[in-house]
């Protein structure tokens, strides 16, 4: 198998500049239409988050955003907040420090306080949901019993088939590495311990195999361990495409993430 096509997304699908530069103007339009409160939940840089508030006493979802853990940040996805705003869900959105600055266990303690400030302002564990690196760290998240729930979209759960890409130039895994910070390998969240046990894996049908097999796969596994699960594959949507629906408030998806953040 061709590892590298199966994983380098931005390769598959060549007109992705496009559907990034909507990600941006759409995420400038709400920042224009409601400026988020930006939170520092660190000292470095990029240890802040955008808060979108629907109110005092709204739920709270915490979007992860992608990019292999070495590109974007948060200012590329306000536009999600306002198809979540229009149902009253508030929504916070992470920066974190990039690869090959720091390691993956760095990102991940990062994310971890970013979810525990949210944690802390509202008395609850946040919904979390991320796309692609994002949906790897909020099922860690869910695993470590931080979130109420998870959605992963188009999520990499075991990082082993990483290591021959290009995608690993920046990240460095070693085997020994891939397996500790995969949470195919980590306890699924169960009844004894804190925490959300629901773990939706969304994935575009017409992504490439690993990623449909790698989502099916997780939800397989912790569905099999007494985890609610749900694997979904929305027809006709690429690993970039895959986030349209979180921008129509109508959507199955955006109706799903409110439902578990008002759970």
């Amino acid at each position: 198998m061709d590892l590298e096509a199966e994983y380098n997304n931005r390769a598959r699908v060549p007109d992705h500049p496009a559907v990034m530069q909507r990600w941006r103007e759409t995420a400038e339009a709400a920042r224009a239409a409601r400026p988020p409160e930006t939170l520092a939940y660190g000292p470095g840089e990029r240890e802040v988050m955008d808060l979108f508030s629907a109110g005092p006493d709204a739920p709270v979802a915490v979007f992860l955003h992608g990019g292999y853990w070495q590109a974007l940040d948060k200012d590329w996805f306000s536009g999600l907040a306002p198809a979540l705003l229009a149902h009253g869900v508030s929504l916070a959105v992470p920066s974190y420090d990039l690869a090959p600055a720091v390691r993956l266990g760095r990102i991940l303690s990062q994310v971890r306080e970013a979810v525990q400030l949210v944690r802390a302002r509202t008395d609850r564990r946040p919904l979390v949901f991320g796309h692609s690196a994002g949906g790897h760290m909020a099922a860690c998240m869910l695993s470590e019993g931080r979130a109420a729930a998870a959605v992963a979209i188009s999520g990499v759960f075991d990082l082993a088939p990483l290591i021959p890409t290009s995608i690993n130039q920046a990240l460095g895994l070693d085997a020994a590495e891939a397996a500790a910070l995969s949470p195919v390998h980590w306890p699924a969240p169960d009844g004894s311990t804190p925490g959300g046990t629901i773990l939706d894996c969304v994935v575009g049908g017409d992504e490439s195999p690993e990623f449909l097999r790698q989502s099916r796969m997780m939800a397989d596994l912790w569905g099999a361990r007494g985890v609610e699960t749900r694997y979904e594959a929305l027809p006709g949507l690429n690993h970039f495409t895959v986030l349209d629906p979180l921008f129509d408030p109508s959507s199955a998806l955006v109706n799903r993430l409110v439902e578990l953040a008002r759970a």
